[in-house]
């Protein structure tokens, strides 16, 4: 069984440590061949494990950060003047090869500015995507989508390298086979849309490697059709949102509707088992951790308020696209598409008369 190692910025989040912590060692007592790096205040660090049952495992270390970026921390200023924060650690580590990946609760902003910076972009891709995956109505099958945040102005060419990438990620990770991908308008006839999402729609339909279906509106984003949505970050974060806010909006709703007498409590106790299951399908912690596409090596955001079983999907995440190896196919698949050299390609090697071995 292949060894993974995966560095975790054990400092981010709302939460920090009080959940990371707990998070780390229950994902290593599922997986035997994870080794975890907790990136972060030494002392502080050792008295949270300490305070657990259980904690010592010989697959946890520590990797002293004197430095935390706060939540609300300008990503510029993080960037220059927190060299040494548990954010920028954990992904220089990525950059060195000590780990495989890099998980993260912390300021969104900041992670993305810090992940581009030290790891840069594969060839190819102009700008980084935020993905993630949203539940659909049939329950056999989720649906990718992005951007949900990194760019909040993208060009129809951005557009189209986030479709080749949520295309190839499909693929990788949940095995679908030319995932169905749709472009999300506010119609589904060819003349809606800003000039933006025209030119895009054009560039999609133009291509032979992306199964392009055309449009789709936000009511049918769980609909169940698409397999990728892909939109700008300004229009994917307002959707993340305001799911994330009518998930909880209905369960609020739900739950008042079944304590407003004894007759209702009576009922909501015969129909625990349904709202139990219910509820688990509608928690966005089933679905945490983004993925920072686009990047030559692998960086998971998990959401800041993620308690510890969400922040365990977000490591979860980073296994499988350590396992995947989502970076090299992405880049694969972009330089069939834009000619470009992948990652890891001698940039001679495809020119016969600068390649030594001819």
């Amino acid at each position: 069984m292949k060894k993974l190692t995966i560095a975790v910025d054990a400092m981010g989040g709302d939460f920090g440590p009080s959940v990371i912590v707990p998070a780390a060692l229950q994902v290593l007592a599922k997986y035997d061949n994870l080794h975890l790096v907790l990136v972060g205040n030494q002392e502080i660090l050792q008295n949270e494990l300490k305070s657990r049952p259980n904690s010592t495992n010989s697959r946890l270390t520590i990797h002293h950060a004197s430095q935390r970026v706060e939540m609300n921390e300008s990503p510029a200023l993080a960037l220059r003047g927190k060299k040494d924060s548990s954010m920028r650690v954990a992904i220089n580590l990525v950059k060195e090869g000590n780990v495989q990946a890099c998980v993260s609760a912390g300021n969104t902003g900041a992670l993305m500015a810090t992940a581009r910076f030290v790891l840069k972009t594969l060839p190819g891709i102009d700008r980084p995507a935020i993905v993630s995956t949203f539940p659909t109505v049939t329950g056999k099958k989720n649906m990718r989508m992005l951007d949900l945040g990194a760019n909040v102005d993208s060009s129809a060419e951005s557009l189209f390298q986030f479709a080749v990438m949520g295309s190839v990620l499909t693929t990788a990770v949940d095995g679908i086979e030319n995932p169905k991908v749709y472009l999300l308008n506010i119609g589904e006839e060819d003349i809606k849309g800003n000039e933006q999402v025209k030119e895009t729609a054009q560039l999609l339909a133009n291509s032979k490697m992306i199964n392009y279906m055309g449009y789709i509106e936000g009511d049918e984003i769980y609909r169940g059709d698409a397999d990728v949505v892909v939109c700008d970050g300004f229009v994917g974060n307002v959707a993340l949102k305001t799911s994330e806010g009518v998930a909880l909006f209905m369960k609020k709703l739900i739950k008042e509707a079944f304590h407003r007498n004894w007759m209702t409590k009576l009922v909501g106790l015969l129909a625990f088992p349904v709202l139990k299951t219910l509820a688990k399908r509608m928690d966005p912690g089933q679905y945490n951790g983004a993925s920072f596409i686009g990047l030559q090596g692998i960086v998971i955001k998990s959401h800041g308020g993620a308690k510890t079983s969400a922040f365990a999907h977000a490591i979860e995440e980073a296994i499988v696209e350590v396992e995947k190896n989502i970076p090299q196919r992405i880049s694969d698949e972009v330089g069939r598409l834009l000619q470009v050299t992948p990652i890891g390609k001698d940039k001679t090697s495809d020119d016969p008369q600068k390649n030594p071995l001819n």
